[in-house]
């Protein structure tokens, strides 16, 4: 599934190429464009970026990440921001959103850089030939530590790739071109600008430093192409168990910060063989129920990995970390968030020992995570409409991978759909596609990673639960409506209680008041079937 990177001369005149597209595209072939071909190349530009911290860390196995032998792992910080910014985000389609207004801000953001070098570097999101769509990214002179990483984190144009690609269908579908300038500014947009074309697979990322900002806005679009072309886009991490003769295929959906990547890539003490998709970015074939990683490598939270940790000998990169000299005298990471929340690193595909661009075996089980205090630590959802109305009001905390706006309450309960806040398409698609998947089969649960009420569900605890449902061995008794719990100790369920009561259904009316929300937001844009507020109100009503 390569995208059509060029058109012939008939087909320009015949295709709507929209205004922003071609104002994107266009600034790529300026006379101050320097393209990068590869890793290696990107790498040296980073090492002698002005800030660059080169750490006396080495990359680990560089050679199977089209490096050079010697390739230290660089270190880069932004400042006060490092988190990505939702308010940032517009995109074309969505009702109140002007194109002509964006197209003419658009052309004079490209026009800025008119005096500047910028990079143009090439990638691909999709590492099947199943689905693989060639991306490319323009980035200003002095900001090389953001095009190495972008190279490093998704797939570089290797022979092995760039066959695959040449092999795969071609789609009716133009490449992904995104235009960025982290040093933008406007008064009417002071925290950034992500505008986002869809329907053209192009963007631009302005007045943006922060790495998360350039790889999700990468795979916003990867997402979009995937959606178009049939198959479940899913910000979520996959794995598959093997034990004896059986294999057990997971999915696990929640925001950064909420255990997906902790789950993703538990071993279980080495009771399973593991085989790891992805922990972020992936999709899933709604015929086969196959799965597709779309890049290579991890965006990982580094507060999870001290120093000392095993797990640091996969790093590449790392971003908003402390520096300082260890007893060795080597300049060295300081990995705990000191310096600020939301310390990153790119680790390479060689941290999970089994991992694979697709398992073909089909999809078992969704997981939704979620941080819901009324919630015990796993509820199972056997009714299709049900399962998916859940999966569009996860809810959840937001966390320091975000940038809040002045006065938001960090610790507010809030509903993230499928817990993709990078959809550019209308929520009943996914809704939709997810409800088909349950209604092939695919078992649904909730994973409460946070607190029951006020005790805190240990990771410990939910692992156990995990293997419990993987070996075929758990326990599930009738809670209400026809979900289903397990009794776990020290998380007993006491639903006859009032107060517990009340508190179950003011949790489950929000998200109703949710749904609704969804009715009036951008003219009904992401409005949902009615049949979602009357599977809630079903549970309520026994309440």
């Amino acid at each position: 599934m390569a995208s059509k990177g060029r058109w012939s001369w008939a087909e320009v005149n015949k295709t709507n190429f929209s205004r922003i597209r071609s104002t994107i595209e266009t600034a790529f072939y300026g006379n101050n464009v320097e393209l990068l071909t590869s890793r290696r190349e990107a790498y040296k530009k980073a090492l002698a970026s002005p800030g660059t911290i080169a750490t006396d860390l080495y990359v680990y196995k560089p050679e199977l990440l089209n490096l050079d032998e010697g390739t230290r792992i660089l270190l880069f910080n932004d400042g006060a921001t490092v988190g990505r910014f939702a308010g940032a985000r517009k995109i074309i389609g969505v009702p109140g959103v002007n194109e002509d207004y964006f197209a003419e801000i658009i052309r004079e953001a490209v026009y800025g850089t008119r005096y500047r070098k910028m990079y143009h570097a090439i990638s691909y999101t999709g590492l099947h030939e199943d689905f693989i769509i060639k991306n490319h990214i323009l980035i200003p002179e002095g900001f090389e530590n953001t095009v190495y990483n972008w190279l490093l984190n998704f797939q570089d144009l290797t022979p092995e790739y760039a066959a695959m690609y040449e092999r795969s269908k071609v789609l009716d579908e133009p490449d992904i071109y995104i235009f960025t300038d982290p040093d933008w500014s406007h008064p009417d947009f002071p925290g950034g600008l992500a505008l986002f074309d869809p329907k053209n697979n192009c963007a631009a990322l302005l007045g943006l430093r922060y790495f998360g900002e350039f790889k999700k806005g990468t795979l916003t679009l990867g997402w979009s192409v995937a959606n178009r072309q049939g198959f479940v886009a899913c910000h979520g991490g996959l794995k598959k168990y093997e034990y004896g003769n059986k294999t057990y295929v997971a999915a696990f959906f929640g925001l950064s910060g909420s255990g997906k990547s902790t789950l993703t890539h538990a071993k279980h003490n080495g009771k399973y063989k593991i085989t790891i998709v992805h922990d972020d970015a992936l999709i899933i074939n709604l015929n086969d129920l196959s799965s597709i990683a779309l890049e290579p490598s991890y965006f990982d939270k580094t507060s999870d990995y001290p120093l000392t940790s095993e797990d640091n000998k996969y790093l590449l990169t790392i971003q908003n970390c402390g520096a300082t000299i260890d007893e060795h005298g080597r300049v060295v990471p300081v990995m705990e968030d000191i310096r600020n929340g939301n310390g990153r690193a790119i680790k390479s595909k060689l941290w999970s020992p089994n991992r694979v661009d697709k398992i073909e075996e089909p999809l078992n089980a969704i997981f939704w995570i979620m941080k819901d205090p009324v919630l015990p630590p796993i509820v199972k959802i056997e009714d299709p409409v049900l399962a998916s109305t859940m999966g569009a009001t996860l809810a959840t905390k937001r966390t320091s991978a975000e940038k809040l706006l002045p006065g938001a309450d960090p610790e507010a309960l809030v509903f993230e759909p499928y817990a993709n806040p990078f959809r550019t398409y209308p929520l009943s698609e996914d809704y939709h596609k997810f409800k088909a998947l349950f209604e092939k089969g695919v078992d649904c649960y909730i994973i409460n990673t946070g607190f029951f009420l006020t005790k805190k569900v240990t990771k410990e605890v939910t692992l156990e639960i995990l293997e419990q449902i993987v070996d075929g061995k758990a326990s599930f008794v009738e809670w209400f409506g026809g979900l289903k719990i397990m009794n776990i100790p020290g998380f007993e369920v006491r639903t006859s209680e009032y107060e517990y009561r009340e508190l179950l259904k003011a949790s489950l009316e929000k998200r109703v008041e949710f749904l609704r929300s969804k009715e009036i937001e951008n003219s009904g844009y992401d409005r949902l079937p009615e049949e979602c507020q009357n599977s809630i109100n079903a549970l309520i009503s026994l309440l």
